[in-house]
């Protein structure tokens, strides 16, 4: 049945010596670097938790900023909608009250214009209303007479005109 010749226990000595060498010289070192390279995945894997929570902070962080920055550019642009609303206001109230200027002094001029032209037209009306009294008397007036006649037409007319108005 089994046959156990002289092969079969030089080959368990063989294999019992290599044993024992192997685990001596290259048991302790490959144990070694198995268990440092446990290890060393082990921090990876601490540190790239550590970093991802890092990174999440960091990204929460410039979120917040972001929606900071968001509403200062908000409340600039409001602030500056206000500011051109208010000058627009001012250019608007500038520009009636330099119409409403210009408006009076055009009424202003008008006036003066009309009184001039008024007083134009009673010197004028004067001196033909003592040419026809003249006509109708039939005698030359002199000039000094016109002049009387022209000041007493004219104050005449000016008491006629202060009831109209």
């Amino acid at each position: 049945m089994l046959d156990f010749s002289v092969t079969f226990i030089i080959t368990i000595i063989n294999i019992t010596v290599l044993f024992f060498v192997l685990r001596a010289v290259l048991w302790k070192r490959v144990t070694k670097f198995m268990d440092d390279r446990t290890r060393q995945i082990e921090e990876s894997l601490e540190n790239s938790e550590t970093e991802k929570a890092q990174a999440k902070a960091l990204f929460a962080r410039y979120e917040a900023q972001l929606k900071t920055a968001e509403t200062e550019a908000k409340a600039i642009i409001d602030d500056a909608r206000e500011q051109a609303k208010g000058e627009a206001e001012i250019i608007i109230a500038e520009s009636r009250a330099a119409a409403e200027a210009s408006l009076r002094n055009a009424k202003k001029q008008l006036d003066q214009e009309r009184q001039a032209a008024l007083a134009e037209f009673r010197k004028e009306a004067a001196a033909l209303v003592v040419e026809a009294a003249g006509r109708l008397v039939g005698r030359e007036i002199k000039t000094e007479d016109n002049e009387v006649y022209a000041k007493l037409l004219l104050s005449e007319e000016k008491a006629e005109e202060r009831p109209r108005e």
